[in-house]
């Protein structure tokens, strides 16, 4: 990595080449993570599999990839960044090419959901929030919405192409491509990912000349990091309206429409490539909508980011079962709406958490805010296949998860809310 320093001598800070890194990983594991929901149609034809048993190996995925939050980045404290990110994407690809040969319902459910789970949850927005803090004084939001968006791009780069794939050569091609994809970011993270700007011989990027270079290690085991910071963030009012605005951010993101959104295309006569086509042109979107997002967090309040973030994505679900319904303004107009708004919220609510408990303990409590973010996502994910095998149609799930977004948009604006102080009465 000092190669690669000289390489770029003081043209710029290596911690925009450290973002560029992790841009990758990140669109590497958002490729990973979108592969079931283009495999539930061709599952279900091929073994007669019903959504409902389908969306439980997604839901698994989905809650380990958030419960492996927090405990990622206590060990990316302890362990580094480096080695853990290479231990998570070597399991990754083996997880994925394993899942070729896979002919049962519970053999999904152990390798997509567990394998795939828990290793795409290291390579997630713990991973995000880490990279951000100890590389970045300044332009902090900015980068965090990069970042983010790099779900939203790998949905762009891989959805519409593992669809053709899937439709033409079946599901078995899709995995090798996602296998092998993964594989290719692993060489990258250990020749060009350091540690730290210490490292590096840097000071992280806005840190002021005459600052010192901090090469703290800490040497605390991973799991009392993790709890130890569960336990103080718990005890406050922020840490749980932090957690259940991001609950119901998942249960109206990854777990529906990220999970069942090219199935319910389906239901009303489009083919596979369709549906992914339209959550592509929502990621082009979301690339632009969460970038802008990271902006805004430098510059305005994050509460009533998150407030009107929160608000209309409610009506943008509330209105998706009618744009079936209308020739040709009603998806598009859902596509744009949504798109911008499909994971904004991040941005802000990085900037709050870091707000509220500090650079250090940022990226662990982030970590167990994630993880409410995927247990609503498993949540949504099993509940909106349940009641699709119930009563035939999406449009239940849809109003659940625009109101339960409605709700978000109210909880978010008692964040790090400053407490009254009395005046003094007049004697």
């Amino acid at each position: 990595m000092n190669w690669a320093a000289r390489l770029i001598g003081g043209r710029f800070h290596y911690g925009w080449l450290t973002v560029a890194v992790v841009f990758l990983v990140l669109l590497a594991a958002a490729g990973t993570r979108a592969t079931p929901s283009v495999m539930m149609l061709p599952l279900e034809h091929q073994f007669g599999w019903s959504r409902a048993t389908i969306s439980l190996a997604i839901s698994v995925n989905i809650a380990l990839y958030g419960l492996m939050g927090p405990f990622a980045a206590a060990a990316m404290q302890r362990f580094g960044v480096r080695p853990t990110l290479l231990a998570a994407l070597g399991t990754m690809a083996l997880g994925v090419a394993l899942s070729s040969l896979m002919t049962h319902p519970w053999q999904m459910v152990l390798i997509w959901g567990v394998m795939v789970g828990g290793s795409t949850g290291v390579a997630a927005l713990s991973l995000s929030a880490t990279v951000v803090t100890r590389w970045f004084t300044t332009r902090r939001g900015l980068v965090m919405g990069i970042l983010t968006a790099s779900s939203a791009t790998g949905q762009l780069v891989f959805l519409p192409m593992l669809a053709a794939i899937a439709e033409h050569h079946g599901w078995r091609q899709v995995v090798w491509v996602v296998a092998i994809a993964a594989a290719i970011v692993i060489p990258l993270v250990a020749f060009l990912l350091p540690e730290r700007p210490a490292d590096m011989k840097l000071r992280p990027y806005g840190e002021p000349h005459d600052s010192p270079i901090n090469s703290t290690v800490t040497k605390q085991n991973p799991l009392a990091i993790a709890f130890g910071t569960l336990a103080m963030a718990s005890k406050t009012r922020d840490f749980w309206l932090l957690f259940f605005s991001f609950f119901i951010c998942g249960a109206s993101t990854n777990g529906y429409v990220g999970t069942h959104l090219i199935a319910m295309c389906g239901d009303y006569g489009m083919t596979e490539v369709q549906g992914a086509s339209l959550l592509a042109a929502m990621g082009i979107f979301d690339l632009f909508g969460t970038t802008l997002s990271g902006w805004l967090s430098d510059r305005f309040n994050s509460r009533v980011l998150l407030f009107w973030y929160y608000g209309l994505r409610g009506l943008s679900l509330m209105y998706l079962p009618h744009a079936f319904g209308i020739d040709f303004f009603g998806l598009p107009l859902f596509a744009v709406f949504y798109g911008l708004d499909w994971i904004a919220t991040v941005p802000p609510t990085v900037r709050l958490a870091t707000d509220v408990y500090g650079k250090e303990s940022a990226p662990v409590v982030f970590g167990w805010v994630v993880a409410g973010h995927q247990l609503g996502a498993a949540f949504a994910a099993l509940g909106a296949g349940m009641l699709r095998a119930s009563l035939g149609t999406y449009t239940v799930a849809s109003m659940i998860s625009g109101g339960l977004c409605l709700v978000a948009a109210v909880i978010v604006l008692r964040i790090n809310r400053p407490a009254k102080v009395p005046e003094p009465q007049a004697a």
